[in-house]
């Protein structure tokens, strides 16, 4: 009978035995209506069905209807009957949370001894879910009594802590239950930090644990657990408030400061030990992460403690703990939510150099969750200073103490070592001898007598590759943006800086003068200084310009020899075509194109759009990356699929492009919407004549740059295949009309050839340049860069190595693929020189 069985199985030999077995017995009557149910239950999995559903309907209703009458001893004792029948097993499942969830909030009079059957009981059931749900019920329960009923179930309430901080349960949920045990406990003993608050097993906490075990007080616990009830990325004001009084009245600014170190610097933690998966980890599998994300409330807390009270001394450990949880450090598990805590507490410090820090964050994380982040610290910094935050990241780029000209020299041991920013793509560590002789290497004298300097050195020049790097991607982005500035406040920020100022300086500007009645814009030339006074600047583009003009600074930069950061005079242009007028809102100019998928996704991440993951999964059959421009106010998307018969496994081996489509913020310019309103601002697809030229040219631009460099129709190899699948697109694609960026590459070449040893031997010819050599004819196409022999246009590979071209041909913009084209001209003009025998195989079959 379930009577015997539940007597039997409350029996604990505890002090509470007879509680559970008067409870039984006073409602005797649930028991035998608990019974029934279950018979009835059992004989529904049966033939009899429709009448077994209608008797156990019956029974349930008898049920609620006893309960409902019963009086508060009664009801008291139906609870804690509920909570003992409540069991999982191989046939069933009898959860009665909607029966004791209106009693306990009803029935009065609770005792210590029936509410500590309750926490005991609920800390037993097997199910995360149904452990939390049953513990909240049972602490409407606790919270009715007075304080020596509480302190009388102390020592249920702190195994109730213990086991809620020990179980993964959902982190909202766990955060409101921990916070009403605290409290309840915290109205006995304001003292007393309940055990499993400050993580026995977490390196980073041994400072909390000392200070609580050593100095224990009522101000130190409270201070504890204000900081384990944070559960957001950024805390609300009354929070800031209050952890600033607790931390002086703890006296704890140090203590917090020396957590935030171990976060940023200590050893993290191993899965063999603890954490979310230890129980059912097999093998030598294993992971590493800083926080356990049953202490993320309490290392959340610890982040924005530090960042209140420590200013510039915890900025540095901020920087690090994001990188470190921003998914940037090898070997530790990405934690997004402490990542963010750090991200926004950088933004709250109020010093200086928090600025530089999200600068260094902002041209390093690429996830978009934290970029979102980064975008909101460094509106709330600019806002502190009153200014955009466009202004602020421009006027946050680290300087590394390099002088104007982007060096630094140190004397050591009578050697003199510079770092110093050479061009747009290097920094470059030098070495001169004391006769006055120099080399990259660094000299033994230096190696063995300066080694901490010689370090300190290499890592500035690795941090001001880093900077150069992400300005040079940022300044890119200013293409789109349309913006302009005050003379003065360019200088300052743009020219005149060590890093950025290599870039800007190889670019062409346009200036506004201010003794210029009709405002008219005029363009200098790079390393040119502005006639007259000049009271604007803003970043020429060739879109704004005549053809005429456009033309004579392309002739102008080969003429004397100036190779700009980016393509900037050799810009590809992209004007909505009459087709894209049709369509409306979207562009079919780069869709049917077959592209190496997995090339494609990692160019997505290289170029700054966001795409979700083509595969075998719910979401992966529909590809769509994003992209924001003009500051942030526009969005390009480009759609994308799996090809139709690709059957790959967990990704596809090739994917199908489709439309481009334009969408806009809602409502007022992005600069102007007040940042607690940015989060929540909405997309809007828009007709793409309303799309700015700007915007619309340098989206289209990244498109093409994607179809063009991972296109099936660039693979030198795909012809070797031994298969016919994609070979039409191929052969159509690779030899096909010229894009708007190999049209530029045609235009170069234009310029270029004429200068070339083997200009005699070489002639554009529509979309391939011709290069005659001694055995043949060879066409090289100027937008896939494979080759056709003449007279039968016979296709010829040539795999290009791996190592970077030899740079003596000047080229006045970087573009791989003209590289490519002009390092198979020479060695296809001097082709009896052609020592590979795979080459020359397929020339003289060519040939003949």
């Amino acid at each position: 009978m379930l009577y015997d069985a539940l007597v039997a199985e409350s029996r604990r030999n505890d002090s509470l035995d007879d509680v559970r077995s008067a409870a039984l017995g006073r409602v005797r009557w649930l028991v035998d209506l608990l019974e029934r149910q279950r018979t009835e239950f059992r004989q529904s999995m049966g033939h009899d069905y429709r009448r077994s559903r209608a008797a156990d309907a019956a029974t349930q209703a008898e049920i609620d209807g006893r309960l409902a009458a019963c009086a508060d001893e009664e009801g008291r004792a139906a609870v804690l009957c509920l909570m003992l029948a409540a069991c999982c097993d191989d046939a069933s499942f009898w959860q009665y949370d909607a029966e004791i969830g209106p009693l306990i909030s009803r029935v009065r009079g609770w005792t210590p001894d029936e509410v500590a059957v309750m926490l005991l009981r609920a800390t037993e059931y097997d199910m995360v879910f149904w452990f939390a749900d049953s513990l909240g019920l049972v602490l409407n329960a606790a919270v009715q009594l007075d304080a020596d009923g509480r302190r009388a179930v102390m020592p249920w309430l702190r195994h109730a802590h213990t086991e809620l901080m020990d179980t993964t349960v959902e982190a909202r949920l766990r955060a409101s239950l921990a916070q009403r045990l605290r409290a309840l406990l915290a109205s006995v003993d304001e003292a007393h930090i309940p055990e499993g608050l400050i993580p026995a097993d977490a390196p980073w906490a041994s400072p909390l644990s000392d200070r609580a075990k050593t100095s224990p007080t009522p101000e130190l616990a409270r201070f504890v657990r204000h900081l384990a009830s944070l559960s957001g990325p950024r805390p609300a004001q009354r929070w800031r408030r209050t952890c600033l009084e607790l931390a002086d009245a703890a006296s704890a600014r140090d203590l917090v400061a020396d957590v935030l170190r171990a976060l940023a610097e200590d050893d993290p933690l191993c899965s063999r030990g603890s954490g979310a998966h230890t129980g059912w980890l097999h093998g030598d599998y294993h992971y590493h992460y800083v926080v356990h994300q049953n202490d993320g409330d309490l290392a959340r807390g610890i982040v924005w403690a530090a960042a209140l009270t420590g200013g510039a001394a915890v900025v540095q450990h901020l920087g690090a703990l994001a990188l470190r949880t921003g998914g940037l450090a090898a070997g530790v598990t990405a934690d997004l939510k402490l990542a963010g805590a750090a991200i926004n507490a950088l933004a709250e410090t109020g010093d200086p150099a928090s600025l530089e820090a999200l600068w260094r964050l902002q041209s390093r994380i690429k996830h978009r969750a934290l970029r979102k982040q980064l975008g909101t610290a460094l509106v709330t910094a600019a806002g502190k200073q009153g200014i955009t935050a466009e202004q602020l990241i421009e006027r946050s780029v680290p300087d590394h103490g390099l002088a104007p000209d982007g060096s630094l020299e140190r004397e050591l041991g009578g050697h003199r070592v510079r770092v110093a920013v050479e061009d747009a793509a290097t920094v470059r560590l030098t070495f001169t001898r004391p006769d006055g002789g120099t080399s990259r290497t660094a000299p033994a004298a230096v190696k063995d007598g300066f080694p901490d300097e010689l370090k300190e050195l290499k890592a500035l020049a690795k941090e001001v590759r880093g900077t150069l790097s992400g300005e040079r991607a940022r300044v890119e982005a200013l293409m789109s943006a349309g913006r302009e500035w005050p003379y003065d406040e360019w200088c300052r920020y743009y020219r005149d800086h060590p890093v950025t100022g290599v870039l800007v300086r190889g670019l062409i500007w346009e200036f506004q003068d201010v003794e210029d009645a009709d405002g008219e814009w005029r363009a200098v030339a790079p390393m040119a200084e502005p006639p007259g006074r000049p009271e604007r600047v803003r970043l020429w583009h060739p879109i704004r310009a005549s053809t005429d003009d456009i033309r004579a600074w392309r002739e102008r930069l080969v003429a004397e020899r100036l190779r700009q950061p980016f393509k900037q005079a050799f810009r590809e242009l992209y004007l909505l075509t009459p087709a894209e007028e049709e369509t409306g809102v979207y562009s079919n100019r780069f869709a049917a194109h077959i592209v190496h998928y997995l090339q494609l996704y990692a160019l997505f991440k290289e170029r700054g759009w966001q795409a979700n993951f083509l595969g075998r999964h719910d979401g992966g059959y529909g590809g769509k990356a994003r992209a924001e421009f003009g500051d942030g106010e526009w969005r390009a998307c480009f759609h994308h699929e799996p090809a139709a018969d690709d059957d790959g496994g967990y990704a596809p081996e090739h994917a199908a492009t489709d439309q481009v489509r334009f969408e806009r913020r809602d409502g007022r310019r992005w600069r102007e919407v007040p940042l607690a309103e940015r989060d929540g601002r909405r997309w809007r697809e828009v007709p793409l004549a309303e799309v700015p030229p700007l915007v619309f040219s340098e989206a289209m631009r990244d498109v093409d740059l994607f179809v063009g460099v991972t296109s099936i129709a660039a693979d030198p190899d795909w012809t070797d295949r031994g298969e016919d699948r994609y070979a039409a697109y191929w052969r159509t694609a690779t030899f096909g009309a010229l894009t708007a960026s190999a049209e530029v590459r045609r235009e170069a070449l234009e310029r270029i050839l004429p200068r070339l040893k083997i200009a005699g031997r070489c002639s554009l010819d529509g979309r391939f340049l011709v290069v005659r050599g001694d055995q043949g004819t060879y066409k090289i196409h100027l937008g896939s860069a494979n080759i056709l022999m003449e007279p039968n246009d016979a296709y010829l590979c040539i795999v290009p190595s791996r190592g970077k071209g030899d740079g003596k041909v000047f080229l006045p913009f970087e573009d791989e693929r003209l590289s490519l084209i002009l390092s198979k001209a020479f060695l296809l003009a001097a082709d009896t020189e052609i020592t590979d025998e795979t080459i020359l195989r397929q020339i003289k079959r060519g040939a003949r």
